[in-house]
């Protein structure tokens, strides 16, 4: 993905190789030749940041360890490498410990600096993505930290700006997966509660017998189970936020009660004597249409305009394309780290797919694509091979399935097709039916007195044809037939398909 460099060196030669060569990278590049211009252009707010900066240590006015120093309490700084001359590792290593990500020697060759750059832009990204997480955990997750840059999504943020700056009740509306709950944890984020509790309820989830019980908790032998008292979501929420999630799914008896907690800042736990006081910030979310809801009886009007008196919505992930290259870079930094492989990019023509895409299941079904892409990638680039579901849905794009692995030598497998007692394993092609002289391959369903086969027969079929098919790998056969190993292993035992190791 092409990231913008900011190119700081006081040589104008220097500056012209280096942007070239960044280029050729496919990078964006933007030149400055002093700290100060750097730092102008850092501040100003009309132009976008840059991701990476290529800075010279020996510069007059404000040299390199001056920005660095003007750098270091921003925690939003981009990541620094610095260029040394050779006569001074010195200063490089000092540079090191004022905040940059790596050094290069002048002159640095295109290969060198191609890795620093890659290196230091995937040191970024999970760092990027440590801080979300322990935002998110903390309760100071913020509007800054959502990857949402495109024109569709400055509105929703204006939106939720201006809610988090009071405590009025939010509907955030949406299809399922555009992040309606991220935007909840961002408005907590900016508002006076951050870091306070941050209560997630899917209304959709709970058990119509039980959610009163989990909304406002119950005392100890209100009814059969309760062997304790139990505190319920709101009061989990006492001066922080509850968030619930898909909120047209509550039961009319808990909507009532609902109602209530909002009006007069009170719940009911099941079986208690008297009401107990609670402070939360509600925000609720749902993928419905509402008004049908209501019109339907199916959700209290009363309720509804209790809980819409400030509504966002979010777009879903079709109408903000902008924003897929980022969250593809942001996904790839993640799972490629957890998963242990070394992908930064992906082509140019995934990319072209990906966004031709309409992505139905908006963030979150891009998010388990590229799950899956990094899973399934071999090589340091997502290519359309790692989309096949994709694939198949935008025209003018085919992913071509890689074959099978071949055995390991650990594994237990037979070589060719698969033998018992020196007979092949593999049946010879069955004839499932036959129209027009042609044959039609499968495993027959009738044996020669036309009677339907025995349900093990055909298993057992199954299991000698995968055996022959996928060269006795036992992990792709037992894949390809939906089975554990284990599973595969008792099945063969019980049919007498033993596979000998070699």
């Amino acid at each position: 993905m092409a990231k913008r460099i900011l190119i700081v060196d006081d040589d104008p030669a220097q500056r012209r190789i280096l942007e070239e060569t960044v280029k050729t990278f496919g990078h964006e590049t933007v030149t400055a030749e002093s700290g100060e211009q750097a730092l102008d252009l850092l501040k100003d707010e009309t132009s976008a940041k840059p991701d990476l900066i290529l800075l010279d240590l020996v510069m007059p006015g404000l040299d390199g360890m001056g920005v660095l120093d003007r750098l270091r309490p921003d925690p939003a700084a981009p990541p620094v490498i610095v260029q040394t001359a050779n006569g001074s590792i010195d200063s490089a290593i000092g540079a090191m410990r004022a905040g940059a990500t790596d050094f290069v020697v002048k002159p640095v060759s295109p290969e060198r600096l191609e890795v620093s750059i890659k290196n230091a832009l995937r040191i970024n990204t999970l760092e990027g993505e440590i801080t979300r997480i322990s935002r998110k955990v903390t309760g100071k997750f913020t509007f800054g930290d959502l990857i949402a840059k495109g024109e569709p999504m400055r509105r929703v943020i204006e939106l939720g700006k201006r809610a988090s700056q009071s405590n009025i009740p939010v509907l955030i509306e949406g299809e399922s997966g555009v992040g309606k709950e991220l935007i909840a944890l961002a408005i907590q984020g900016e508002s006076e509660r951050a870091g306070k509790p941050f209560v997630t309820v899917n209304c959709g989830a709970i058990p119509e017998n039980l959610v009163e019980s989990i909304l406002f908790g119950h005392e100890k032998g209100s009814f059969t189970g309760a062997c304790a008292k139990r505190e319920g979501k709101f009061a989990e929420a006492n001066y922080g936020t509850l968030f619930l999630d898909e909120v047209g799914e509550l039961p009319l008896d808990a909507q009532v009660k609902l109602l209530r907690a909002l009006q007069d800042g009170e719940i009911d736990p099941v079986g208690a004597k008297r009401p107990i006081k609670v402070d939360f910030r509600l925000i609720s979310a749902t993928n419905q249409d509402m008004i049908n809801l209501v019109n339907d009886g199916k959700f209290r009007e009363d309720l509804y305009y209790r809980l819409n008196v400030f509504p966002v919505w979010v777009p879903p992930l079709r109408e903000r394309m902008d924003d897929v290259p980022e969250l593809i870079e942001h996904f790839i930094g993640r799972f490629a780290s957890e998963e242990g492989k070394k992908i930064d990019a992906v082509s140019p023509e995934a990319l072209d797919m990906i966004q031709r895409y309409p992505w139905p299941g908006n963030v979150r079904q891009l998010e388990n694509a590229i799950f899956r892409a990094v899973v399934l990638a071999d090589q340091t680039m997502l290519t359309v091979n790692e989309f096949p579901q994709i694939a198949a849905h935008v025209e003018g794009f085919e992913a071509m399935t890689p074959p099978a692995p071949a055995p390991k030598d650990d594994v237990p497998h037979i070589d060719g097709p698969a033998m018992i007692g020196g007979e092949a394993l593999v049946p010879e092609t069955i004839v499932l039916a036959s129209e027009g002289g042609r044959d039609e391959l499968g495993i027959s369903a009738l044996d020669q007195n036309g009677n339907v086969r025995a349900l093990d027969e055909i298993e057992a079929d199954m299991i000698r044809l995968a055996i022959g098919r996928y060269r006795g790998h036992m992990t792709e056969i037992a894949k390809k037939l939906g089975i554990g190993r284990s599973t595969l292993y008792r099945k063969m035992r019980e049919f007498g398909l033993e596979a000998h190791t070699s």
